[in-house]
């Protein structure tokens, strides 16, 4: 039976204007006109039989009587003029085939001038909130919490539109970003054979833990030192899985100007490199196919000796007998001091010295599987939290983007019959997502790899979800491509005017709340939401280590003794004890 229950004496008003999507009201009842909220909902009769168009109210005016005088010099009276303005955002059926009461998020009919307006409230409120929960709940659907307008009413999404879509959570520190990252991952985890990886800059997510997740993290200078393996959780993310853009943006300055030259001898020397690799562990039928972007293992010193000897090498002279300097005699000298200072790097032990394991040929299909896969190809878990705190932060986005430059190649090299969905959730996107600064910029090979996942992902099975708490510094194609938006709290006038661009039009003055919402509280609006709503979020089973600290009850409290003698050792061991 039908979920809205209204008399003709109940409406509002009347429908006094009608453009593509918004509605002006001539509001008749003052009583109400004095209740209505903005960006509270309404209901309109639609011009065809069975169906209630529903919108999002965005502006309310009173404008009181004036008095004029006309020349007969008698006093006119004018009438009130109270108006509302309603964004038209979808339609409810009261049947659809054989299902009673179905929200779609489209406008199949606009209302007639003179048609009736309704404010939605009290029990006709709660009865279309339950039947947007009934209708999203599959059994097994994704939950952030409840609607701020009923908080009986629990606020599902399409998980299916939300990852195939891209999304971006957003929020000022403190307002509830990563809790709401954590209320995602743990349902995620519940599934079974589900796919993702986190990209967990600071090990803000270490705390969650349970059946679906695994607690992965790049090496850092203790792990190296202890001969940690893949199995203990420690990844190595080997120098030879770099892309030869990355390689050349590690070891040649642009600033040089030898710096054409150096890159040209990087790639033809790397080429031989692993044509050599491959020749001698006999796999002769890679050797007619490989590029100088194969993942294909080559050795770092011998590359190293040969740059040398170009570096030095001597000619045959003019005259018989006699010797003159090579071409490229002395012209790589800074690149060779920058990649053995890179060499010694204890902080990029990660790259450099994993070990002899690593120069195996099935070692990336190992990896391969420990990162990407689901929890019955890994053995462990689906959902992989990768810690990169350890990671140097100038070379920060190069390694986060080479993880996932190998999720997307991966995903494009599997026949699209066997593929199997995964989903990058990025944390602190700003820092390896920045916008575009020159075409030489050290981040744009992290940006150009982004920006395609961005673009082709969706059809690889890869999906992006931007979380940051800085929208105005993300790169603007990533933030393009996505279709829904899960903003928290945002302050500063600049986030909060990215955000606005990215609503509909119709919806533009629902970006007006950003500043005004509570720490938990969300701004949800995308493909996967039903309605553009304001959401209160659940609290997540395990809390993220990025919880605001009570200065003012903590300076009251003892102080830990020995406390900072512990800092200063584990910031010379580089690791936390």
């Amino acid at each position: 039976m039908p979920i809205f229950n209204f008399m003709d004496n109940d409406a509002l008003g009347k429908v006094a204007s009608v453009d593509t999507a918004t509605v002006v009201v001539d509001v008749d009842n003052v009583d109400q006109l004095k209740r209505l909220q903005v960006n509270h909902l309404a209901v309109l009769q639609s011009s065809r039989p069975g169906q209630h168009l529903i919108g999002l109210i965005v502006q309310v005016t009173r404008k009181k009587a004036i008095s004029e005088i006309i020349d007969e010099g008698i006093v006119d009276q004018s009438p009130e003029l109270n108006l509302c303005k309603i964004a038209l955002i979808g339609t409810l059926l009261d049947r659809d085939g054989e299902k009673e009461n179905v929200f779609r998020r489209t406008l199949e009919s606009v209302p007639e001038i003179d048609a009736n307006c309704f404010s939605l409230e009290g029990g006709n409120l709660t009865g279309f909130m339950r039947t947007l929960s009934s209708i999203a709940d599959d059994g097994n659907a994704l939950t952030l919490g409840k609607y701020t307008l009923d908080e009986h009413a629990i606020a599902y999404l399409n998980g299916n539109k939300f990852f195939q879509r891209h999304a971006f959570i957003g929020g000022s520190t403190g307002s509830g970003k990563s809790w709401t990252t954590a209320r995602i991952i743990e349902q995620m985890a519940g599934l079974s054979s589900a796919n993702a990886i986190v990209f967990d800059l600071h090990g803000e997510y270490s705390p969650l833990v349970g059946d679906g997740i695994q607690q992965l993290k790049v090496a850092g200078p203790a792990d190296v030192e202890a001969g940690r393996t893949l199995d203990d959780g420690i990844l190595y993310l080997p120098y030879w899985l770099l892309s030869y853009e990355a390689l050349v943006s590690m070891f040649v300055d642009r600033s040089d100007q030898n710096a054409p030259n150096q890159a040209m001898i990087v790639a033809r020397e790397i080429n031989q490199s692993k044509r050599k690799y491959l020749e001698d562990n006999g796999h002769d039928d890679i050797l007619s196919h490989f590029t100088v972007d194969s993942p294909v293992p080559f050795n770092l010193h011998e590359l190293l000796d040969r740059l040398n000897y170009i570096n030095t090498e001597m000619v045959q002279g003019a005259r018989a007998g006699s010797e003159k300097q090579g071409e490229f005699f002395g012209k790589l000298a800074r690149m060779i001091s920058r990649l053995e200072n890179k060499i010694s790097d204890r902080r990029l032990g990660f790259l450099f010295n994993g070990g002899n394991d690593i120069m195996d040929f099935s070692w990336l299909s190992r990896l391969s599987t420990k990162l990407l896969g689901s929890t019955s190809e890994n053995g462990r878990a689906g959902i992989k939290i990768v810690n990169f705190s350890e990671v140097p932060s100038d070379i920060l986005p190069l390694i986060v983007s080479l993880v996932a430059r190998v999720a997307f190649s991966v995903q494009h090299w599997t026949p699209g019959d066997l593929r199997h969905p995964i989903a990058l959730l990025c944390d602190e996107a700003h820092l390896y997502m920045p916008q575009r600064s020159s075409a030489d910029s050290a981040d744009s090979v992290s940006i150009d790899i982004f920006e395609r996942i961005a673009k082709e992902g969706r059809k690889y099975g890869v999906s992006l979800v931007v979380i940051s708490q800085r929208p105005s510094e993300v790169n603007k194609t990533m933030l393009s491509q996505c279709s829904n938006f899960i903003s928290m709290r945002l302050t500063n006038a600049e986030d909060q005017g990215v955000i606005k661009k990215l609503l509909p039009d119709s919806l533009g003055g629902f970006g007006d709340i950003l500043p005004t919402l509570d720490t938990g509280e969300a701004l949800v609006v995308g493909d996967a939401s039903l309605l553009p709503s304001r959401i209160r979020i659940d609290e997540p089973l395990n809390r993220p280590n990025s919880g605001t600290v009570d200065f003012w009850d903590e300076w009251q409290a003892p102080v830990e003794e020995g406390r900072l003698p512990l800092a200063i050792d584990n910031w010379r061991k580089q690791n936390i004890q």
